[in-house]
């Protein structure tokens, strides 16, 4: 089946297909979100594909170990091959309480080569603010690979600098939220959309009764709710479970040009408008001959160039599109003049340059 046919289909079915929706999939709540933790520190045990020649890894084993009490002689050499420094990032879920465990990435900084077996010593995950909210240790899992003859050759599979450490940071510290503060509280869309705030809107003042919520704009609607805590998270466990119908999304086409994948939204139509569609196509083949020299000439042997150019001009008509052409009509019509991906992306942009065409069109 063609390709244009298939999504056509795919999108015709969404959109004569009129789901109801719970507020918890298409909206958040406004003050509860997650937030990044970054940090850094020494991955040790590494069977000499550590650091070979970082200062600053070198500086932190030293800093490290006059931490915990050792004290090194004055020019003594450190085996960091062993030893890589790391960059550490999380992120923190909300409502996560302190004792509680998350999943921290490894990254290598240096010129480590492979962290595959090391070990993350104790390293503190810092926020936005600079406070200490968790704390990271544990035994890396590295997916990568990195091997290496003593030719030279090497073979790598993904990415062996990178690794991750399920559960490997500890929580030491909870982010407040707003939610616990005020009589209410902020619904924002995932997608922006006036019909939809407005939809939100009267299905939750319809249920909780009339001026418990108002669309502040496009994207957020506010909706009162009790002060206590406990009350509010009761209250907004109903809130979220209700189901109404959000408005269409706006006339868009998606085109993959590599590909060849499209994808036509809903309520795409096409004005009044006459396609011409064609190929030129410029064929040039080289054919050189060989010039020989008259006998007892002293002449050379010479290689002559010799080209000829054929221009083909492949005309496949021109095609109508009346006044409020459906997306049946435009699919088919795509069809039936063979368009290759490219050829497409053309046809569009020539109609919406021409104003034939109301759909955003969106190129990848």
């Amino acid at each position: 089946m063609n390709r244009f046919i298939l999504f056509f289909l795919i999108s015709c079915f969404l959109s004569n297909t009129v789901l109801a929706e719970r507020i918890k999939d298409i909206a958040t709540v406004a003050g509860i979100r997650s937030n990044h933790l970054v940090g850094y520190g020494l991955v040790v045990g590494l069977d000499g594909s550590g650091d070979s020649s970082a200062s600053f890894t070198d500086d932190s084993m030293r800093n490290m170990l006059e931490q915990l009490g050792i004290t090194l002689p004055p020019g003594a050499n450190l085996p960091i091959k062993n030893v890589a420094a790391v960059s550490l990032s999380a992120e923190l879920p909300p409502f996560t309480k302190p004792g509680q465990k998350i999943d921290v990435n490894v990254s290598s900084i240096g010129n480590s080569k492979n962290l595959r077996g090391g070990t993350l010593l104790m390293a503190p995950l810092k926020g936005a603010d600079g406070q200490i909210y968790a704390v990271a240790q544990g035994n890396l899992v590295v997916i990568g690979l990195n091997a290496g003859g003593n030719d030279g050759s090497s073979v790598t599979v993904n990415v062996p600098t990178s690794g991750r450490i399920p559960n490997g940071a500890t929580v030491e510290r909870e982010v407040p939220t707003s939610f616990i503060n005020g009589n209410s509280i902020t619904l924002n869309l995932h997608r922006p959309d006036f019909t939809t705030a407005h939809r939100l809107a009267e299905v939750i003042n319809d249920t909780m009764g009339l001026g418990t919520a108002s669309a502040i704009d496009a994207s957020s609607v506010r909706v009162s709710a009790p002060v206590d805590l406990s009350q509010k998270v009761s209250y907004l466990s109903m809130l979220e479970n209700l189901t109404f119908n959000p408005g269409t999304a706006a006339a868009r086409i998606v085109v993959n040009a590599r590909t060849g994948t499209v994808v036509i939204g809903q309520n795409v139509i096409v004005q009044p408008a006459v396609v011409s569609h064609g190929n030129l196509t410029v064929t040039i083949t080289n054919d050189p001959t060989i010039s020989q020299p008259p006998a007892f000439s002293n002449g050379q042997t010479a290689v002559v160039p010799k080209s000829d150019v054929e221009v083909t001009a492949t005309n496949k008509g021109a095609f109508l599109f009346n006044l409020g052409v459906t997306l049946d009509e435009v699919v088919r019509a795509i069809n039936n003049i063979g368009a290759s991906p490219a050829e497409l992306v053309a046809i569009l942009e020539a109609l919406k340059s021409a104003g034939s065409l109301n759909a955003e069109l969106i190129i990848i």
